[in-house]
């Protein structure tokens, strides 16, 4: 393994512990975006601001080679969780975490930033590397897109790190990956009034709990047992004293559906359920639906390179044919593949008790064993050589 590589790798575990421990919500990512933006100065590579706290570097741009343009994506925003891990580069700001990996995947594209910087004379295309802010429902490929991100790209790949499989293992199938997503809130408006007259009132708690249990048998009842999708009901709030019954109950949720047909279908499954159920306790049920993304849909020619490319690296058996597919959780990369060719990969980071907490999870860590493996494909779909791998 050369020098170069390694220097390569150990820089970009720098910037990962460096991010963890400075995350920055959706839209607010402005240190990240500055950090981002003094490497890529410092790496000779050019770069241009696009939505805001987003970055566009670019590489081999003016080149006489007539390869594909490419593009690598790696996403920049925290969540608003307080971290647990106890680490030593844990979070400094308390409810911001780095609970997701984006800043693994920061770092992966910087690595490979890097490396393909040093190899710029030897691409077959350009290459452009999206550091792309507010994939966590902020929509910011939409705004990426919308600022010019895809302008003259041929194919997008991206990635995302997958605690629920084996280190190194790869899923990226032809076609559907992950699910398309929508939240969900049903307003329950009752009549309040004194616990010991429950006659005289109209009672929205008891009327959004059998909401909650109608609403389950959405996926037991009205879809076939192979359809995925999900129904989640994450919430009920009726804050109230303890001798009042409520005027109101607010019921929130999530949706997850593979295509946009099961999404109308199920929207319009709980519009009735909740306000037939409702009509039945004497109260009334406003229903809001809120889409945020569409399912995650490969194109088959570029998910077959990446397995090509996987399978040539760590062998067939790094690739991962057991996860039940699709995905229910849901990721903004589907806005490229809806507009350009390209494939979206999960790559396994269990590798013991200390890497296996799920993404989301406040004693969750990225695992930077991951950075090395992902930086070698980012580099080979680009056409970049890269170095032989140890035995």
């Amino acid at each position: 393994m050369s020098d170069l590589w390694q220097k390569t790798i150990e820089r970009a575990r720098s910037l990962r512990l460096h991010l963890h421990t400075h995350p920055e919500l959706a839209w607010h990512e402005t240190r990240t975006a500055a950090r981002i933006r003094e490497l890529l100065t410092e790496l000779n590579i050019p770069w241009q601001a696009c939505a805001g706290t987003g970055t566009l570097a670019r590489l081999n741009q003016h080149s006489s080679n007539k390869g594909p343009h490419i593009a690598l994506r790696g996403d920049i925003d925290a969540l608003p969780i307080n971290e647990q891990t106890g680490k030593a580069w844990s979070s400094c700001t308390p409810g911001h975490m780095h609970a997701c990996g984006h800043d693994g995947h920061t770092a992966t594209l910087y690595a490979a930033a890097s490396w393909l910087k040093q190899h710029e004379e030897q691409l077959p295309g350009p290459v452009t590397l999206i550091f792309q802010p507010a994939e966590e429902g902020g929509h910011g490929a939409l705004k990426m897109i919308q600022d010019g991100a895809l302008k003259g790209i041929d194919e997008i790949y991206g990635w995302h790190n997958w605690p629920a499989i084996a280190f190194g293992e790869i899923v990226c199938p032809d076609g559907l990956v992950m699910c398309g997503n929508s939240t969900f809130r049903l307003t329950v408006n009752g009549r309040g009034g004194h616990a010991s007259q429950p006659e005289l009132c109209r009672d929205p708690v008891l009327a959004a709990s059998a909401i909650t249990m109608a609403l389950q048998q959405i996926m037991s009842r009205r879809l076939a047992p192979q359809q995925a999708a999900v129904v989640s009901v994450t919430s009920i709030n009726a804050p109230s004293g303890d001798t009042i019954i409520p005027q109101q109950a607010i019921i929130g949720g999530s949706i997850r559906v593979p295509d946009k047909a099961t999404g109308t279908y199920i929207n319009g499954l709980i519009t009735s359920i909740s306000q037939q159920t409702a009509l039945a306790y004497g109260v009334e049920c406003e229903v809001e639906i809120f889409p945020r993304y569409n399912a995650t849909i490969n194109h088959a020619a570029q998910a077959q390179r990446v397995r090509h490319l996987w399978e040539e690296e760590y062998d067939i058996s790094a690739i991962n044919k057991n996860l039940l597919m699709p995905v229910m959780a849901s990721e903004d990369f589907s806005y490229y593949l809806q507009e350009i060719p390209g494939a979206f990969a999960l790559v396994g980071a269990d590798d013991g008790p200390d890497n296996q907490a799920p993404c989301h999870s406040p004693h969750y860590d990225f695992n930077d064993r991951l950075i090395p493996l992902v930086a070698r494909l980012f580099a080979r779909l680009a056409g970049a050589p890269v170095p032989q791998r140890r035995a």
